[in-house]
């Protein structure tokens, strides 16, 4: 089974426009009932971002924001733990 991968904005990965401003997208996506989990990239950093955009859909992808923890002090593992437990916790 895939899932749909919905971009949360038309700009590049990495942007700064507000998930806020989707949320009218995110409620039609969701009203849609697809057959297939949604999960929303772009924009999403944070835990904030993350639960924002998980309220609407099945779940968030973090890309930037997960490469650029990758670049701390450390191992591959504990720069993701770190990271992990920012978004989770």
């Amino acid at each position: 089974m895939g899932f749909i991968y919905a971009v949360s904005s038309s700009s590049t990965t990495g942007n700064t426009k507000p998930i806020e401003e989707q949320s009218g997208y995110f409620k039609r996506l969701q009203q849609m009932k697809l057959k297939n989990p949604v999960l929303v990239g772009f924009g999403i950093k944070d835990k904030y971002t993350f639960n924002i955009a998980c309220t609407y859909t099945n779940g968030a992808i973090i890309g930037s924001a997960y490469i650029q923890a990758l670049e701390g002090p450390g191992s591959i593992s504990k720069c993701t733990g770190e990271f992990l437990n920012t978004i989770t916790s």
